[in-house]
C-alpha cells in the first residue's frame, strides 16, 4: 500500500485546496489513490485534465484513481464515463473530512458526489494556514463569484462568492510568520469581493491594512487577481502607504474594447481600466501589472482587437496571461457568432510578442536598481515586482536579499 498521488491542475486556489486534500487523506488514511485536481477555465484545460487521467491510470493501473475540482464539478459525467476514473467528487465535497474517509474504503454506494455548489455558504479556508515553499506561503481569504461574464465557467464550479472571516486570515498569517515565511499571498476566485457577506461588509483593503497592522512581523503582503474596477479607498490607500504591501498587482481586464467588454458582461470600460493604472502608478511609482486578456472573443473583430493590443501600452502592463478564446458549453458567448480559430491563434501570438517586448523593457529599467529579493532556491529569488532574478553566489533560501541589478539574462534579471 502506498501513499496517495496528487496532480493539481489551474489556479492558486486550486494548488491550496490540493494541499488541504492532502492532510485530509492522510488523516482519513487513503491508500493506493490517485487524485486529480482538475481545472475548467478553457476547454483547453478539460482536456489537459483528460490527458492527465489516462497517463495517471497507465502510470498507477491498480490505484483508485480519483477526480475532483472544477471541470469535476460543471462536468461530472463527462469523467465518470471515462473507462480510468473510479470517482467523482465535487468542489464542496473534496474539503470535507466525512469525504476522504469514505474514499479510504470501499467507496460506498456512490462513485460520484457532486452536489449543488450553489448552496454552499461556507469557505474550507481553515484547514490549513497556507502552502507554498519556504520562502512565501499563499493563504485562501474567499472562494465563488458572483458576478456572471459570458465567457466563464467558473462560477458553476466554485459557488457563490463566500469569504474567511478576517480574524481567521489575522491568525493563520501570524502562525505562518511564525513559521519563518517572508511573504504570504491572499489568493481567491474574485478577491475584490471579499468580505460583502461578513458582517458589516468590511472590503479587501480594510482586510490588507488590519493584516498589516495585526502582524508586523510580516515583511511582505501580496494579494492575487483583483477586479480593478471593484478596487476600494482602503486598498489604494495601501497601495500608497504600505511598503509591505508588493508593487505588483495582477489585474482580471480580459479586454480593451467597450464593445466587447459589455458583451462579456465585465464591470469595466477601457478607461477605467487605464484610469485605475494610472491613478495606482502614481501613488506607487513602482507599481506593475500583469493582467489576463482574451484574444478572439466572440464578435471580435479586427478593429476591437487593435484596442485590447494598445491597451497594454495604455495600460503599460509587464505581465500578461494570454487566452485564446475558447467556448465552454453553457455560457452565452459559447452561443455568440465564433471568430475563426486561425486569427484567435495569431490574435493571441501577436498579444503574447507585445508582452514579451514589455517583460524585455522592463528587465532594462531595472538594470542598476537595488532590489530586496526574496529568495526561492538557493540562486533564484523574485524582486517587489515578482521579477525573478538569477545569482551567481548561492544564497540561503527563504531569505530577503538586497542586491544590485547587473544585468538581465533572456526572461529574468542578475544580480
Amino acid at each position: 500500500m502506498t501513499a496517495p498521488v496528487f496532480s493539481n491542475h489551474g489556479c492558486r486556489l486550486n494548488a491550496y485546496e490540493t494541499k488541504a486534500m492532502e492532510e485530509l487523506a492522510q488523516q482519513s488514511g487513503v491508500q493506493n489513490a490517485v487524485v486529480v485536481n482538475t481545472c475548467a477555465v478553457t476547454a483547453e484545460a478539460v482536456r489537459k485534465a483528460r490527458q492527465d487521467i489516462r497517463k495517471l491510470r497507465r502510470t498507477h493501473p491498480d490505484a483508485k484513481l480519483i477526480v475532483t475540482g472544477c471541470a469535476a464539478q460543471t462536468e461530472p459525467d463527462t469523467f465518470a464515463a471515462m473507462d480510468e476514473v473510479d470517482a467523482v467528487i465535487g468542489n464542496t465535497e473534496k474539503m470535507q473530512a466525512s469525504t476522504w474517509a469514505g474514499l479510504a474504503g470501499d467507496f460506498g454506494t456512490e462513485p460520484v458526489q457532486v452536489d449543488d455548489i450553489m448552496s454552499v455558504t461556507e469557505t474550507a479556508g481553515h484547514l490549513i494556514d497556507g502552502f507554498g515553499t519556504r520562502s512565501r506561503a499563499y493563504v485562501q481569504v474567499q472562494n465563488g463569484c458572483d458576478h456572471r461574464c459570458t465567457f466563464c465557467i467558473i462560477p458553476y464550479g466554485r459557488g457563490n462568492s463566500r469569504s474567511v472571516p478576517a480574524g481567521v486570515v489575522v491568525d493563520q498569517i501570524k502562525r505562518l510568520v511564525d513559521r519563518g515565511f517572508n511573504e504570504v499571498v491572499l489568493t481567491g476566485v474574485d478577491l475584490t469581493s471579499w468580505g460583502a457577506d461578513l458582517p458589516s461588509a468590511p472590503r479587501l483593503g480594510d482586510l490588507v491594512m488590519r493584516i498589516l497592522k495585526l502582524v508586523p512581523d510580516l515583511p511582505r503582503l501580496r494579494i492575487s487577481s483583483i477586479d480593478s474596477i471593484e478596487v476600494d479607498d482602503a486598498l489604494m490607500q495601501a497601495i500608497a502607504t504600505e511598503p509591505r504591501l508588493m508593487p505588483h498587482l495582477h489585474l482580471s481586464l480580459q479586454h480593451g474594447d467597450d464593445l466587447i467588454l459589455k458583451r462579456m458582461k465585465r464591470r469595466h470600460l477601457r478607461d477605467d481600466a487605464i484610469r485605475f493604472a494610472q491613478e495606482a502608478r502614481a501613488l506607487r511609482p513602482d507599481m506593475t501589472f500583469g493582467a489576463d486578456i482574451i484574444a478572439g472573443f466572440p464578435t471580435e473583430t479586427e478593429a476591437m482587437f487593435d484596442n485590447a493590443l494598445r491597451l497594454v501600452e495604455d495600460c503599460d502592463l509587464t505581465w500578461l496571461h494570454v487566452f485564446p478564446y475558447s467556448p465552454r458549453p453553457g455560457t452565452p458567448a459559447a452561443r455568440m457568432p465564433q471568430v475563426d480559430g486561425k486569427a484567435i491563434k495569431d490574435r493571441a501570438a501577436r498579444l503574447r510578442a507585445k508582452g514579451a517586448a514589455q517583460v524585455a523593457r522592463h528587465l532594462s529599467d531595472q538594470i542598476g536598481k537595488t532590489h530586496s529579493i526574496l529568495m526561492e532556491s538557493p540562486t533564484m529569488g523574485r524582486t517587489e515586482q515578482f521579477t525573478e532574478v538569477t545569482f551567481q553566489t548561492p544564497q540561503a533560501e527563504g531569505t530577503l536579499v538586497s542586491a544590485r541589478i547587473l544585468g538581465q539574462d533572456g526572461n529574468h534579471l542578475v544580480a
